[in-house]
């Protein structure tokens, strides 16, 4: 980062309704940076001749921590986390345009929110205020989230610590999914499973909120009711992932509610499953980003020809696009502090390189509503299977592998 002041705040708290707040997480911005966790707080970062951070947070309040749990405090905040300076959150619109003063920039989220916008002008503007005295104000306010992007996407040791133990607990929630799901229950009941494996082995929350579709309902893709009934001779397909200090998981899987494929299933599993393995195969560093969805398409184009799901041939479903009535989302997305994590894919019209360090998902699926020339013997079977990679020197880890995921693996666990 060029010379220049960086702001960067934590998220508000938000209101679910009279006298109850949603529960509170940070900003993933914020919190890359700072590692802080409480809210009302804002990271001042001064780079130059004379760096140094400055954090500003909630004073130290014996009554409110009564109500609300335990506070830093600017003193314990500086010790702890490693600050040059901590002060109290009320002290923020009177020294920031002091440390503006004579600074050529301000980096900080601009166009993020106006109320806040509005706030960091009015720095600006006490600053010029002052011209006369022979104080110059920032020229430039940049956005800082540019260059924090790059940082964000490739992973440090530590982060990819955080991230294989949010895996593995997320691995032993799909497990435990598999061994409590028969017919009968709620999809809701299954849920619950899934969130209770979470919490009981450390996480924090879940990092979105969890898909349990059964039937019909995996065919829509952000579903999210998990309330119908699980039918014998239905698949049920589960998108849910923990956060575990603020990192994400994310993993799908699609398995019969009564324990046993069905031929039908079995051919668009098998189709699904194939397109995974391919595209985790051009998961390596150098490839560029669009290349696993270029071998998932492929796969599964092939597949739905040869099921009679499209017509043609493989390259006229691939240039014509009608792969995507069964196809419709990308292969995967970046994975980190966000689920859908910080990072460019293209830039300057080129798809991004894989490096190192780098964690993407690969999620490839097929989606089968009933429709016109649509063979009724593939109506409402949706199938998604989801991992987490890891890029390495030479290729990639599949840090959420222990996720049963072969045919006779998901069956020998469900039956046993």
């Amino acid at each position: 980062m060029k010379q220049g002041v960086a702001v960067v705040r934590t998220a508000p708290e938000r209101a679910r309704n009279r006298d109850s707040s949603y529960p509170f997480r940070f900003d993933s911005y914020f919190y890359y940076l700072s590692g802080f966790p409480e809210p009302e707080a804002v990271l001042v970062l001064v780079a130059g001749a004379k760096a140094k951070s400055m954090l500003f947070c909630r004073e130290k309040s014996p009554e409110r921590e009564v109500w609300d749990g335990f506070r830093y405090g600017p003193d314990q905040a500086r010790e702890i986390f490693g600050f040059d300076e901590a002060h109290p959150i009320s002290e923020l619109d009177e020294l920031m345009p002091q440390l503006l003063a004579d600074q050529p920039a301000i980096f900080c989220d601009v166009g993020s929110d106006g109320d806040w916008d509005s706030r960091v002008i009015g720095w600006i503007n006490k600053v010029r205020a002052q011209v006369r005295s022979g104080v110059t104000a920032p020229a430039e306010i940049c956005d800082i989230r540019l260059f924090l992007d790059d940082m964000r996407l490739i992973k440090d040791p530590h982060e990819l610590g955080t991230m294989r133990r949010a895996a593995a607990i997320s691995t032993e929630a799909h497990r435990r999914a598999m061994r409590a799901t028969r017919p009968g229950l709620r999809e809701y009941e299954i849920e619950a499973e899934i969130v209770h494996e979470f919490r009981r082995r450390g996480a924090q929350a879940p990092a979105y909120t969890p898909i349990v579709a059964g039937g019909a309902n995996s065919c829509v893709l952000h579903y999210v009711q998990n309330d119908a009934m699980l039918k014998d001779g239905d698949l049920l397909l589960i998108d849910a992932g923990c956060e575990l200090d603020g990192y994400a998981s994310d993993i799908t899987r699609t398995f019969p509610v009564g324990g046993k494929f069905a031929g039908p299933q079995r051919d668009i599993y098998e189709m699904v499953l194939a397109a995974q393995a391919a595209a985790i195969a051009e998961v390596k560093p150098g490839a560029e980003w669009e290349n696993p969805h270029n071998a998932a398409v492929k796969v599964l184009a092939q597949g739905m020809v040869d099921l009679g799901l499209c017509k043609g041939t493989v390259d006229s479903a691939i240039e014509s696009g009608d792969y995507r009535r069964f196809f419709m989302h990308r292969t995967g997305h970046w994975l980190g502090l966000d689920v859908h994590d910080a990072g460019d894919y293209k830039r300057n019209g080129k798809w991004v390189d894989l490096k190192p360090g780098m964690v993407l998902t690969v999620e490839p699926g097929c989606y089968v509503r009933p429709g016109e020339g649509v063979p009724e013997k593939f109506w409402n079977i949706g199938v998604r299977i989801e991992d987490d990679a890891l890029v390495t020197g030479s290729g990639c880890e599949i840090i959420t592998a222990a996720a049963p995921k072969k045919i006779e693996d998901i069956e020998s666990l469900m039956r046993d």
